[in-house]
């Protein structure tokens, strides 16, 4: 999986980010917080199909991307909502926000492969699901859950 050519001024600081892909699989490579080292203490996956995402650290809804910024609205598990400006490098998705407590993050996405294939989402009582392609992250009032099909 490529990305699209960045936007003039995505790769500068303060630029303009770019929206998520429609249809991805990605595992995160690291986390940076409030700029201390980049550090990758589990694994985390994040699915985004369509408008819709999971995320296997327990939380999952709806994204919305405001021409700069991309919303998470966590719609399912973990209350709250993610705001965070991305970046392409290379074949990652480099993401940099802000927490709600003032907290700052940097987080790098590689894309994982065997995201071809079927793409989807389900939502039930305190439950979502989200597919992309041999990959699927299950998200409930308890914990987020990730398997390799």
């Amino acid at each position: 999986m490529t990305g699209p050519e960045p936007e003039p001024g995505a790769g500068v600081p303060g630029g303009p980010g770019v929206p998520v892909p429609e249809h991805g699989a990605w595992l995160r490579r690291g986390i940076s917080r409030n700029g201390g080292p980049l550090l990758e203490d589990r694994e985390v996956v994040w699915l985004q199909a369509g408008p819709y995402y999971a995320d296997s650290r327990g939380f999952a809804g709806t994204t919305a991307f405001d021409g700069s910024e991309v919303r998470f609205h966590h719609l399912t598990g973990e209350p709250g909502e993610d705001a965070g400006t991305f970046r392409w490098e290379g074949p990652n998705l480099v993401e940099r926000g802000t927490n709600p407590d003032g907290t700052t993050f940097l987080e790098v996405w590689t894309p994982l492969p065997g995201a071809d294939g079927v793409t989807g989402s389900w939502t039930g009582p305190d439950h979502h699901v989200v597919r992309v392609g041999r990959h699927v992250v299950h998200v409930d009032s308890r914990a987020g859950t990730y398997w390799r099909l």
